[in-house]
């Protein structure tokens, strides 16, 4: 009997969960398809990596290959001795010569035991439908409230003989509110169609936030440039701010900088769960474009007054 490596076939570590075998498989089964793998072994790859699916997905065929130890792909080797009574449905004594891997397991598993030799090579294995990564353009609006969104895709899909072709897929998506920008969304059964009994397969939305006029994002937090006069920032204020909820009064205290961070708590993107984010003023000092006459006086009257230097901690010109 040659020995097949199935976890090598699926690419996986022998430790491997059901679910990242059966995430494997489907990758390798709409890789290889016959109708659509241009892979001159495609057609045989498929065969084994359904056969290494049909075993490992099974958690007492798993059990069985496992315990018939590590060999070289290819190898001849017999299973060991007491395999056939652990594993072949009764005790006896079994001849393996003949016999293919596959249909080792073909009775394993709650199927009544026992293996035939001999058996058909190839079978109609399940394969599930297709996953789809979709990205999903929203806005920041979207984001604090929750939208729906209108979604026209053409996908493969395969049908009962395993032919592929494009059909469109047209439908609606429902975004939550608190969506972050790059996060995953999970839409079950959505994907392409199962063959074979094969279950579908999911669509994944991918969201991605579009620039905002006014607000930056990061995670639930929101971030925007606040301007201010040059008395406001020095005397203090309280200025109308615009948030996602409405606008609010924001209090400016006297000796404020450019650059300071100015918070409004829980004023930002609302969470998945609970609590909401905070919105960050960001600090900018403007000065009028175009002053008055009057204006030009009142800062030459404030030049010569203040004793306020904003480079005291330049070094001098003497070097120190």
């Amino acid at each position: 009997m040659k020995y097949k490596d199935y976890y090598e076939i699926l690419g996986v570590p022998k430790d491997a969960t059901a679910d990242v075998i059966k995430k494997a498989y489907r990758k390798l089964a709409h890789k290889y398809h016959p109708d659509v793998s241009k892979d001159p072994n495609g057609e045989e790859k498929f065969k084994d990596a359904s056969e290494a699916y049909k075993t490992l997905k099974d958690p007492e065929a798993r059990a069985a290959y496992d315990k018939l130890g590590s060999h070289r792909p290819g190898e001849d080797f017999q299973p060991p001795p007491d395999w056939g009574q652990q594993f072949g449905g009764g005790g006896g004594n079994f001849s393996f010569d003949d016999i293919d891997l596959s249909d080792l397991f073909a009775g394993l598993g709650g199927r009544g035991g026992g293996f035939r030799a001999g058996g058909q090579r190839g079978a109609n294995f399940p394969i599930p439908g297709q996953d789809y990564e979709v990205t999903a353009p929203i806005t920041v609006e979207d984001a604090y409230g929750g939208t729906e969104l209108d979604l026209n895709l053409s996908v493969p899909e395969y049908d009962e003989h395993g032919r592929m072709h494009r059909v469109p897929l047209v439908f609606k998506a429902r975004i939550p509110k608190g969506v972050t920008d790059g996060e995953r969304l999970r839409l079950p059964g959505k994907g392409g169609k199962g063959v074979n009994g094969g279950a579908n397969g999911n669509l994944y939305l991918t969201i991605a936030m579009q620039p905002h006029p006014l607000y930056r994002v990061t995670g639930h937090d929101l971030y925007l440039d606040l301007p201010l006069a040059p008395w406001e920032a020095a005397l203090g204020a309280s200025v109308e701010v615009p948030t996602l909820g409405g606008s609010v009064r924001l209090k400016v205290p006297a000796g404020t900088n450019t650059g300071q961070k100015l918070r409004l708590g829980k004023r930002g993107l609302p969470k998945r769960r609970e609590g909401e984010g905070d919105l960050f003023a960001i600090v900018q000092i403007v000065v009028p474009p175009a002053p008055t006459d009057r204006e030009k006086a009142l800062f030459k009257d404030l030049a010569q007054a203040s004793t306020f230097n904003p480079r005291a901690s330049f070094p001098t010109g003497d070097g120190t």
